[in-house]
Order: C-alpha cells, then structure tokens, then sequence
C-alpha cells in the first residue's frame, strides 16, 4: 500500500541566538486520512520586527491544520481555493483574538503562512508571504517549485496574515503526481531554490529526503528528524543563513 513518510525539523536561527530571542516559527503536519492518503503540512514564519510573531506562527499553524484535518475527514477531497480564503480569514480571526486579549495590534504577531496538502495524485498549495513549496515530480523525476516565495513593497520584505488588507493569498491546484514535497519557511530560501532559475536545489533536498523511501517507515520518521535537525543546525548551513530555519521533508512510497 502506498504511504507518506515525513520528517521535520524547525530550528532557532543564530540572530536570535546571539539577542536570547526565542525561535518564530511553527509547524504542524496532519497525518495521512481517509482514501487516498492525503498529506497536510503548514509552516509559519513570525514577523522578526512583530513582538509577537511566534505566537503568531503557532496560532496560524494551529488553526489551518485543523481546517484542513476537519475538510479532509469530512469531504475526502482537496479543498478549493474558496475554502484556504477562509481558513486564513479563521486564523486571522485567532489571532486578532489573541492581539485583544493582550491589548496588542494583530500586526505585533505577524507571520507568513505556508500549506500544501496532497494525496500523490494531485496537490494543492495556499500561500501567504515567503517560505515555499517544492515537488518531485514521480513521473519525471524533476524537482519543481509549486508555490515561490512573494515578496512586499519593498526589498528585503514579505506579506503578513495580518495585514490591514487582508491575506494575500495564492492558491494553486498541481495535478502531476509527486512523490517527493518539501516545506520549508525563508531561512532555506537561499539554500534549497535557485532564484536565478525558479527551481528546487534537487542537490539540497534530494539526498535528505531520499531516506524516507528507502526506509519505508511510513508516518512520522522521528530519527530522520533528529538527524535532519543535527544537519540544520551545523555550520554548513548557519555559514549560509542565521535566520529562523524549518523544513519539512514528504516522501510517497
């Protein structure tokens, strides 16, 4: 029977090591449901300049994968574009909720949001903001990227959940079948994509992710996390990012 494995890892980038700022971003990963397998993982990146954004990212990562838990076991289908809106105007709502109750403004917990749900056959992604979404394609064998980071106004900036206007949400619908995924927040940007070209690094996320087939454990790998969350937090990588990093690994076997 075919089955997802995963591994994640999300680690505290060395700029906020170096200030004793506590890690801003949140995962979460739903468990395969129902028939086919789907596959839900969403990753949030609280706002560096938000004072708040972590609770921000976690209220975020909460509350879309329990959206997406509930659509999946109820309907059995990928959800539309009509349906992300509304769970992020859900986690908007949450964390507005949470901003109150602290006498706080919704935009002290800002954070991007990241989901991709698939069942291998076809996958959907909802996107706010940077971090990103890539793919191998299991016919082809070739990475893509199936939701690219945005960027704001300005350089160097993003879109927020909590923006004034509302989320800037993509929403795209990939019906090539895959057997790889990778989530990931903007601290890997610059290791795993290649902004030149708008393609996946298969060099980076190839051999991490090869594992998880040939182990074929199926569900939650917790020593490939430990293993992945060692890699993340070597020198190799804090040489090339001291930002905030987390990446979630997929593999449909």
């Amino acid at each position: 029977m075919t089955k997802w494995s995963w591994a994640a890892a999300s680690l505290r980038g060395t700029s906020h090591e170096r200030c004793g700022e506590p890690r801003q971003d949140a995962f979460r990963i739903a468990a395969p449901a129902g028939d086919p397998d789907f596959l839900t993982i969403v990753a949030c990146d609280g706002a560096g300049s938000a004072s708040h954004g972590g609770a921000g990212a976690s209220i975020a990562a909460w509350t879309l994968t329990s959206c997406a838990r509930t659509w999946l076991s109820v309907l059995g289908r990928l959800p539309e574009a009509d349906a992300a809106a509304c769970w992020m105007l859900l986690a908007r709502e949450r964390i507005a909720s949470a901003a109150a109750k602290r006498g706080l403004d919704p935009r002290d917990f800002a954070t991007t949001a990241v989901v991709a749900i698939s069942d291998g056959a076809s996958t959907v992604t909802a996107h706010v903001g940077d971090g990103a979404v890539a793919a191998r394609s299991a016919s082809s064998g070739g990475w893509t990227a199936l939701s690219w980071p945005e960027q704001g106004e300005y350089a160097s900036t993003t879109r927020f959940l909590t923006e004034e206007a509302g989320p800037a949400l993509r929403f795209a619908r990939h019906d090539d079948p895959v057997d790889r995924l990778a989530v990931m927040t903007d601290g890997l940007e610059r290791l795993a994509l290649d902004f030149r070209t708008c393609v996946p690094h298969a060099a980076f996320l190839e051999p991490m992710v090869a594992p998880l087939t040939s182990r074929g454990i199926g569900g939650h790998d917790r020593e490939l996390s430990r293993a992945l969350a060692v890699y993340l937090a070597g020198d190799r990588v804090n040489e090339r990012t001291d930002d905030d990093k987390t990446l979630v690994l997929a593999a449909r076997s």
